[in-house]
């Protein structure tokens, strides 16, 4: 799995990438339109990233912009579906305005920090990047 972490705070950067550390490989991203040049690069060179964990108060462009972008950029490629990126957010905005936000633009998962790693893992498992305990 190939993963981008957009984060400006480097605390929560570096507890995602403890989290992520046995799931594959891990890039960052300190603002916004660095993640969206950084998910531009990736489809241009061939190889996509799988997972963005996206926080939402970031610098340059706030994380819902890059997720329009982001979308925006896989429509115009042909790219929808499941074959999009599966984005996270990781945020500390928790109110229904935001959540109901993101989910539009096309998030598939919310998480509110702090994040706990058992409530990150199980997202991984819902978006199908980590095995059930049950499957093991």
């Amino acid at each position: 799995m190939k993963c981008l972490i957009v984060e400006d705070d480097s605390t929560a950067r570096r507890l995602l990438q403890t989290y992520l550390l046995n799931y594959g490989d891990c890039f960052i991203a300190a603002d916004g339109r660095e993640a969206v040049d950084a998910f531009r690069k990736a489809l241009e060179q061939g190889q996509p990233y799988d997972l963005i964990c996206l926080d939402i108060m970031l610098p340059e462009m706030d994380g819902q912009e890059a997720l329009e972008e982001i979308r925006r950029i896989e429509k115009e490629r042909g790219i929808g579906g499941l074959d999009g990126v599966k984005v996270i957010m990781v945020t500390a905005l928790g109110d229904f305005e935001h959540v109901a936000g993101a989910f539009r633009t096309g998030c598939e998962a919310y998480l509110v920090k702090p994040i706990r790693k058992d409530e990150f893992l199980e997202e991984m498992q819902r978006l199908g990047f980590v095995e059930s305990e049950v499957s093991k």
